[in-house]
């Protein structure tokens, strides 16, 4: 008969229950009247009864209990602040995140339609134009946080989350995966591209080489962001 694992919880959950535990039982003790936290009053001090009894200052045992209250309070609130992050991240994406896949899908088919006019550069004036690989690191959104494409993948992981046909699951997983490697494989190529005339024997038909080489990732990436798009399509007419 076979046995199953020992799951240990995370290391920093249970020092985590540990010291809410540890703040919470001390502050029960004080409230119980527990007198080993209690400093004896400095009975040299003078006061008189008037003072005694005007003076709004709470008593040493309530100050102790405050601040192991407020003690276990602030631990809790660490402790579920970092557990609630993950939790909020089980859910579909929202309308707007799925319009950017849609979005960033159409801009990458522009980018295609129109390669060499969007990565071609020329000076003001009618001046010298050359091939920049800049414009296809943007499209990718690996340029600007407010790109649709901009850490997209992020999105990816809440498609899960919906109600997707299970036939098209492994098509998307496969897809997301292909989208990530000739993502990045398209952004190192467009970024070699772009020193590739200041290389060392590198000049223009460098730059080309390289933009070319950047273009075929693109393409591939293209057709990666399609089978996600019909999948997250499929699962939003359902």
């Amino acid at each position: 008969i076979g046995t199953y694992p020992t799951l240990h919880p995370p290391i920093t959950m249970i020092k985590s229950v540990n010291i809410i535990f540890s703040a919470i039982t001390a502050s029960s003790l004080l409230n119980n009247g527990i007198s080993a936290f209690t400093c004896p009053p400095q009975l040299t001090t003078k006061i008189s009864h008037t003072e005694l009894y005007s003076q709004p200052n709470p008593t040493p045992t309530n100050s102790r209990r405050d601040l192991f209250i407020r003690t276990g309070a602030t631990v809790a609130t660490t402790f579920l602040t970092n557990i609630l992050p993950a939790n909020a991240a089980n859910s579909p994406p929202t309308p707007e995140e799925l319009n950017r896949i849609k979005v960033g899908y159409e801009n990458i088919q522009y980018l295609l339609d129109n390669w060499d006019a969007e990565t071609t550069v020329c000076k003001d004036n009618g001046g010298e134009c050359k091939r920049d690989a800049d414009a296809v690191r943007r499209y990718l959104g690996l340029r600007s946080t407010t790109d649709p494409l901009f850490q997209i993948d992020k999105v990816f992981a809440k498609v899960r989350f919906m109600d997707v046909d299970p036939d098209k699951l492994e098509d998307f997983f496969q897809a997301t995966e292909d989208w990530d490697s000739t993502m990045s494989m398209s952004n190192s190529m467009a970024f070699i591209s772009q020193f590739g005339e200041y290389n060392p024997g590198g000049g223009k038909d460098e730059v080309l080489k390289y933009l070319n080489e950047s273009k075929t990732q693109v393409i591939l990436a293209e057709k990666a962001l399609k089978t996600i798009l019909d999948t997250v399509n499929s699962a939003s007419s359902s």
